[in-house]
């Protein structure tokens, strides 16, 4: 299926642009990043990452569906 990714701060810098879409057979956002991990070498652990799907904070395991838009968000610092 069909997925629309965006990525953000530190996924951003490793990928070299800020959004992209992808083929994947993932069933759940967890096997997407774990594709992803693999076929792109993003370094980034789930644990450290929150999600958004089509514009909602969404749990790991929820079954992905075809042009759904997957936010990773990485943990936010400044002061």
């Amino acid at each position: 299926m069909r997925i629309q990714l965006e990525y953000f701060g530190p996924l951003r810098d490793e990928r070299g642009l800020s959004s992209e879409t992808v083929w994947t057979t993932a069933e759940t956002p967890r096997e997407l990043l774990r594709q992803l991990h693999e076929s792109r070498s993003l370094s980034m652990n789930p644990v450290h990452l929150r999600l958004a799907v089509n514009g909602e904070l969404s749990d790991w395991d929820r079954a992905l569906a075809e042009d759904d838009r997957i936010v990773f968000l990485p943990p936010v610092s400044g002061g």
